[in-house]
């Protein structure tokens, strides 16, 4: 177990330095409110130093320094808060993995800390100094605020499952729920290199520190890391770039569609042939993927819907436009946006809207072979329509089937640019 003292070495000194205890408190307060591990311990210990705050606010601070007596006590409690906040700010900073495995020993420096601070704190005869009913009355609310440190139950469940399992499936799994929290806006496969990155930092820390058992700990879970990266299936990293490489076609299209001429039906078998088999080709490969592979998970989160603002803004005021894509996915029929809003306008009169739009979540979701089943679709849209049609989107997204849907639609408004051309 590493001293507490090796905290500081992750710690922007300067920040600290100079301050005196209510502002420390300030810090302290702030960086507890945005902790990523240890949420409940940072906002137990920033509670209770907001007590000593408001205490130390009424006393004046400067004046006690000047008196041998308070000077030593004021300066050694502000040694501690500093190395309080070092403490509450690496629950911030530090690898994920990393404070998940060193779980109990940061528990037990959230306990040294506040055990050091009261104290330091027993140790200024306020009582003397200040003789006021108000100030004694918050030092016995202090004595009385014993607060108890310990590891979540569910970050005790993960840290034992990677710790300490040998199925590398289950150590996948719960990697992939886990790391969609602690970043959000990363892929699975750039949160495994941004831990791995994290991981060798603090594996140097600990060979310089000579922590034989950290050491062994942090080799561990690199190992987890690695095991983790091999076996998950590859993502594709840049889908809005492939969706922009087919974007000019359609433009192109759009530009000439005033434009036809005699020539125009025989330019346009070849180009129809050629796009039907490259629709029928990405089908068969969504199909082939569904049959040979295991259950899989989604890529986004339910609730994670807010790393894509613009699309939820969109979904949210037109969400017959996401749901007439998704749809056109799942079925393999192209779907418009007017005929998406009249089959919703139709069911909602009959109270069964999210029984609809739950079954184009259960074709989608048989399509991409992801585990679930018909009451996880139907919650999911009774819940938060929005944020289940913008996983799914999503999802269309990250498994590169967006071109199914634009060749559907490219066949769709063909089709009816040769019924116009019939009928003409």
């Amino acid at each position: 177990m590493s001293a507490w003292g090796n905290f500081g070495e992750i710690a922007n000194v300067a920040q600290v330095t100079g301050l005196d205890a209510v502002r420390l408190i300030g810090l302290i307060v702030k960086a507890a409110s945005t902790a990523r591990m240890h949420k409940k311990n940072c906002r137990q210990f920033a509670q209770h130093l907001k007590l000593i705050g408001g205490l130390l606010e009424q006393l004046k601070i400067t004046e006690l320094k000047k008196y041998p007596e308070t000077r030593e006590p004021l300066e050694q409690l502000e040694d501690s808060l500093r190395r309080s906040y070092i403490l509450v700010n690496s629950c911030q900073d530090r690898s994920y993995l990393y404070l998940l495995a060193m779980g109990w020993n940061i528990v037990y420096q959230f306990r040294k800390a506040q055990n050091e601070i009261d104290r330091y704190l027993r140790l200024i005869p306020l009582i003397t100094l200040v003789d006021n009913t108000r100030i004694r009355e918050r030092l016995e609310d202090i004595e009385r605020d014993q607060r108890e440190y310990t590891l979540d139950e569910e970050d005790r469940k993960v840290q034992d499952l990677i710790l300490k399992s040998e199925s590398v499936k289950d150590q996948t799994t719960v990697l992939k729920k886990t790391l969609s929290c602690s970043y959000p806006n990363m892929c699975f496969n750039e949160a495994l290199q941004k831990e791995s990155e994290m991981l060798q930092v603090e594996l140097q820390r600990s060979q310089a520190n000579m922590d034989v058992n950290q050491c062994e700990v942090i080799q561990h879970l690199l190992e987890v890391t690695e095991v983790a990266a091999a076996n998950v299936v590859p993502e594709r990293s840049s889908p809005k770039k492939a969706s922009k490489k087919s974007e000019p076609d359609f433009s192109d299209m759009n530009e000439k569609e005033h434009t036809f001429d005699e020539s125009y039906p025989r330019k346009s078998d070849s180009r129809t042939t050629s796009r039907n088999t490259s629709s029928v080709s990405s089908r068969k490969d969504l199909l082939s993927r569904r049959g040979s592979s295991l259950d899989e998970e989604w890529h986004s989160d339910l609730l994670g819907c807010c790393s894509e603002p613009l699309l939820c803004m969109k979904t949210f005021f037109y969400p017959c436009g996401t749901f007439s894509k998704i749809a056109t996915v799942a079925s393999g029929n192209h779907m418009s946006s007017a005929e998406a809003c009249n089959d919703l306008m139709a069911y909602s009169l009959i109270l069964s809207c999210c029984c609809y739009t739950c079954c184009i979540r259960r074709k989608l979701r048989n399509l991409f072979n992801i585990s679930g089943g018909f009451i996880d679709d139907f919650l999911s849209h009774l819940m938060c329509c929005c944020c289940a049609l913008v996983q799914e989107w999503r999802e269309v997204e990250a498994r590169g089937a967006y071109g199914v849907y634009s060749l559907w639609t490219y066949v769709f408004q063909l089709s009816q640019h040769f019924e116009v051309l019939c009928v003409g």
